[in-house]
């Protein structure tokens, strides 16, 4: 089972083997506390199954909404932990990648961070899988845009948000994927999951932590009191 909150959006998804069996996905303004445990539950009643007929459990870490991350980290770190099942950790933004297998552009997905900020990594998609060309990072559009220098196929909501910025920066080397294609899914956080299940990279529940890039406002007001920034 995979699970991602990382947006506004949430998704859960249940594979076996290479098969999606099942997948919800809801893109509605609500809280994910209010939906996800309901949707998870719909999901596992749907397919006749139980939290013990998963051989493991994966997260959407990160980046993203610091309250969605850890609402759907500490979904799953329970899950995991009440069926004795290890867990995977999977990238927002190689998630969103995936769903451009064979794509022979390279691939920025983009998430809106707000605070004028985006979360962005650029893939190359050529494979079955995305392969991450940079660091993911967070930072203004225009830092990112100035750093592309060719033809670029733009995905997810940071796309969504700054697109006429995108557009007037690169011109027509900007192309950019159809609107639902935006909308995160689980299962293919799911398949990202499997391989890297298959590869020896589980681990414990307990050991599953979001990745934010960026420092929590929590953490800045730390380092302001302590004179560090």
């Amino acid at each position: 089972m995979a699970i991602d909150t990382a947006t506004p959006s949430s998704s859960v998804a249940v594979f076996h083997e290479d098969r999606l069996e099942g997948e919800v996905v809801l893109n509605i303004s609500r809280h994910h506390t209010e939906t996800l445990m309901g949707s998870i539950e719909y999901l596992l009643q749907s397919l006749s199954l139980d939290i013990h007929d998963m051989d493991f459990f994966a997260a959407v870490v990160g980046p993203g909404s610091f309250t969605g991350l850890r609402v759907g980290v500490a979904t799953v770190k329970g899950l995991a932990l009440a069926a004795g099942r290890p867990t995977v950790g999977v990238s927002a933004l190689q998630m969103l990648a995936m769903q451009l297998p064979f794509c022979r552009l390279p691939v920025c997905a983009m998430l809106d961070a707000r605070k004028k900020e985006v979360y962005a990594g650029l893939f190359d998609c050529a494979g079955e899988f995305p392969q991450l060309l940079h660091e993911e990072v967070v930072r203004p559009p225009e830092r990112i845009l100035a750093e592309l220098d060719a033809d670029t196929v733009f995905i997810g909501t940071g796309a969504e948000v700054y697109g006429e910025l995108i557009k007037e920066v690169l011109g027509d080397q900007a192309l950019f994927v159809p609107a639902f294609l935006n909308c995160p899914r689980a299962s293919h956080a799911a398949v990202l999951a499997l391989r890297d299940f298959k590869r020896g990279r589980a681990i414990p529940p307990e050991k599953l932590i979001p990745h934010y890039i960026r420092p929590s406002e929590a953490e800045i007001m730390w380092s302001k009191k302590q004179g560090k920034i």
